[in-house]
């Protein structure tokens, strides 16, 4: 699955490859995807290299080739969500009912719920920063112990920056929605309206800073305005 941008990208690539033979340029695809800088078409060519979609050729100036087309679209292409506008909601399990019944003029009383369903909003990026949150794609159970206040909400985690927290990629992390967070806290962080990461925060000043948990990566800096908080980072799921 495909985010709108990608999608976008995708299908401009090919359509020009169609009209000219020719890829278009990193300009190009940047005005026509209305991005502020390359740097982000660099990271959407990226990941459609990475799941098949496109091939770069070696040794070539601006030489690609389409390999496939997406079979379907994610329900978010057709009407793209706005960026931050998801509302996910939060929704009671259904452990069923009692095996055996009682007698009906007994009173039979249904069991407490243990868990409540969290929606899964897409993949979040522990690397190289990916667009931005996709629509819901699943729910997970999460138990009730590890809820508190507030809209809450998963993301698949993509990438190994964060490893020395704890956080490991195909990790499920555990979001609680704000738009506020305190130094050193980890969270969602949605730089320029464009990308999504899963960081440190540390405030410096009127800047920002995105730390990671891997030496491999370095710290990022930003400016009044760049950085929005998308949530906190709660919990953690893993499957072995």
């Amino acid at each position: 699955m495909l985010t709108r941008k990608q999608y976008e990208l995708l299908m401009f690539i090919q359509e020009r490859l169609k009209e000219t033979g020719v890829p278009p340029s990193f300009d190009e695809m940047k005005d026509a995807l209305d991005l502020r800088s390359k740097s982000g078409i660099h990271r959407l060519i990226t990941a459609l290299e990475e799941r098949g979609f496109i091939r770069r050729l070696p040794n070539r100036a601006r030489a690609m080739e389409v390999l496939r087309l997406p079979e379907s679209i994610s329900p978010g292409l057709a009407t793209p969500p706005q960026r931050g506008a998801f509302s996910p909601e939060v929704i009671e399990g259904d452990l069923g009912k009692p095996v055996r019944e009682a007698p009906p003029s007994l009173p039979v009383a249904e069991p407490a719920s243990t868990s409540v369903d969290i929606p899964v909003m897409g993949r979040i990026a522990a690397g190289v920063p990916i667009e931005a949150i996709q629509s819901h794609s699943h729910s997970i159970a999460v138990p009730l112990e590890m809820i508190g206040k507030g809209e809450h909400y998963a993301l698949e985690v993509r990438g190994d920056s964060m490893i020395e927290a704890g956080i490991l990629d195909g990790d499920t992390v555990l979001i609680r929605r704000t738009d506020s967070a305190d130094s050193g806290d980890i969270v969602v962080a949605l730089v320029d309206d464009e990308e999504a990461t899963l960081k440190r925060l540390r405030k410096k000043g009127a800047s920002i800073a995105l730390e990671a948990a891997n030496p491999a990566y370095e710290t990022r800096i930003f400016g009044p305005g760049r950085v929005r908080v998308q949530g906190r980072l709660v919990g953690l799921f893993r499957q072995y």
